[in-house]
């Protein structure tokens, strides 16, 4: 094998999924933790905690203890370079994880023992089938009492409509957890409640047969244990790699996040199954991982992560060949080349200066305007990656000034943070309106939140009779343009330049509609570069 294909082969990318509060950012710090990046791990209980969660780096989600903005974490484990992405469980943020799925090989999904299959859980898996997304199930919270094992087992089959293979099996629950299982490779790992913070193997007991389980367990309840691991065998399916890895079946652990429990078999797993860098599909072909030539493609972009600077950078997904600092890329979307001097690494907001990417690798390119999310970065050739979505808001509201003198920083704030993507910016055509459009009504306040801390913009968002929004366009340019003189009052510019049709009701669109049979009217869009 080549240099290249070695790294692309040790390369492992994946975003962890979940309902808020199901133990995302904590299993996010526990990874983290058993990988060596970090030394003690961190709370994401909010305000009075000691550490915060190293992932949660932003001000708002220290307060909050919620995770509003993805986190690109990289870390070695074993012979493996993994590429960790926290996405935001609150489904207010929920664009900002579809995006983030796009760049990621593989997923890590939690599931609250207690709750079960969750609503956002629900949808998440749904964007994780239409890419085919092999997924690993890690039911969380086993240190309180929950529901079944077995039972939960068959809500994620009927409600998710995927097969699970438990692989690793719990010995009780709540107060009464002893330990769990490894099915596959018969150890029996014994849980203690003390370690939580740090990292910690625990005792481990070799052999579902052995003696020593009989002393910890007594002699009853280890063979009744033995019993409802031979039930559970016949019972479930067996782990299949091939069927993991085309999406049709889910590798079950247990454990408790909070405590590291079960962490370490689940991490051990994932590193030997979980697969390298797929093949990308663009316009016109497929990008293999193991191709010698650069190609990337831009999913998210973070403004102010360093807010005495005010830059803005750019998180790309490298997605074939390797990148070296001061190398030439082509910058498909504005049709130029471009010399990117130097290229970051991520710890959440930490980051360090690479010497080296590879297909797999999610880097950080300065963005000083010109790189929009959906854009494709190559070695000359014009490419652009498809699957990259973007969404019509549900929740309008029009921003005003405290304070009219800052009318300049406002437009400039607004414009940097709707690039981010979590937020769009309306500039209506009959008026000096600026309206921003939102998934979540959250996002309003991390907007407000974030002009006044890192822009020194005061600013309220009002009501706006605004109902809903769908870009529009037609094949037949004398169409639109009848139409843009026609419908002028309920047409708006968005922060890329698209014609958005803003309709105070429902009814209003469907009018339109009908109106104007040769326009598109498009409540989502892929974003082509």
């Amino acid at each position: 094998m080549s240099k290249l294909a070695k790294e692309v082969a040790r390369r492992r990318t994946f975003a962890i999924i979940a309902h808020p509060d199901a133990g995302k950012t904590t299993m996010t710090e526990k990874l983290l933790l058993f990988g060596g990046a970090i030394n003690l791990a961190g709370s994401v209980k909010g305000r009075k905690a000691a550490r915060h969660a190293t992932s949660d780096w932003m001000e708002l989600e220290q307060q909050r203890g919620i995770s509003v903005t993805s986190s690109v974490m990289q870390f070695p484990y074993r012979d493996c370079m993994i590429n960790l992405l926290d996405t935001p469980g609150h489904q207010d943020f929920s664009e900002d994880t579809y995006r983030t799925l796009t760049a990621v090989d593989s997923a890590l999904m939690m599931i609250d023992c207690a709750n079960g299959v969750e609503e956002q859980t629900i949808k998440l898996m749904n964007v994780c089938r239409l890419r085919d997304t092999p997924i690993i199930t890690f039911i969380n919270k086993l240190d309180r009492d929950g529901k079944e094992p077995i039972d939960l087992l068959d809500e994620v089959e009927d409600v998710l409509k995927i097969n699970c293979a438990p692989v690793t099996w719990p010995i009780g629950m709540g107060r009464d957890l002893k330990g769990v299982y490894h099915i596959l490779e018969d150890y029996i790992h014994l849980y203690d409640s003390t370690e939580r913070g740090t990292r910690s193997k625990g005792r481990v007991v070799q052999g579902i047969n052995s003696k020593e389980l009989d002393d910890v367990l007594g002699v009853d309840r280890a063979n009744a244990f033995r019993e409802e691991v031979e039930l559970v065998k016949v019972a479930s399916h067996e782990f299949d790699i091939e069927e993991y890895r085309a999406g049709r079946l889910t590798p079950v652990y247990f454990g408790s996040a909070i405590t590291n429990f079960g962490v370490q078999e689940m991490l051990d797993g994932f590193v030997e199954i979980a697969p390298s860098p797929k093949k990308q599909a663009t316009l016109t072909r497929d990008v293999l991982a193991d191709e010698e030539p650069l190609t990337g493609f831009v999913f998210k972009i973070q403004a102010n992560m360093d807010p005495r600077h005010r830059d803005r950078i750019a998180f790309m997904r490298v997605c074939s060949g390797k990148y070296t600092p001061g190398m030439n890329a082509r910058h498909v979307r504005i049709g130029k080349n471009i010399r990117i001097p130097e290229a970051l690494t991520f710890m959440a907001s930490d980051r360090g200066h690479l010497e080296e990417a590879y297909a797999g690798d999610i880097i950080g390119i300065y963005n000083h305007g010109t790189i929009r999310i959906g854009d494709t970065f190559s070695e000359g050739e014009e490419i652009s990656f498809k699957g990259i979505p973007d969404f019509a808001p549900e929740l309008f509201r029009r921003a005003r000034l405290r304070d009219p003198l800052k009318m300049k920083h406002l437009e400039r704030g607004l414009e940097q943070l709707c690039e981010e993507g979590a937020t769009q910016l309306f500039k209506p055509l009959r008026n000096n309106d600026l309206i921003i459009g939102a998934v979540g009504i959250l996002q309003f306040d991390v907007v407000a939140h974030r002009l006044k801390l890192e822009y020194n913009v005061d600013c309220i968002f009002e009501h706006v009779d605004v109902s809903t929004a769908r870009w529009v366009h037609s094949k037949d340019p004398k169409k639109f343009e009848e139409f843009k003189r026609k419908a002028e009052d309920n047409l708006a510019v968005d922060h890329h330049g698209e014609y958005v049709y803003i309709a105070p009701t429902r009814v209003n669109l469907h009018l339109a509609q009908e109106r104007y049979p040769d326009i598109s009217f498009d409540a989502f869009r892929e974003i082509h570069g």
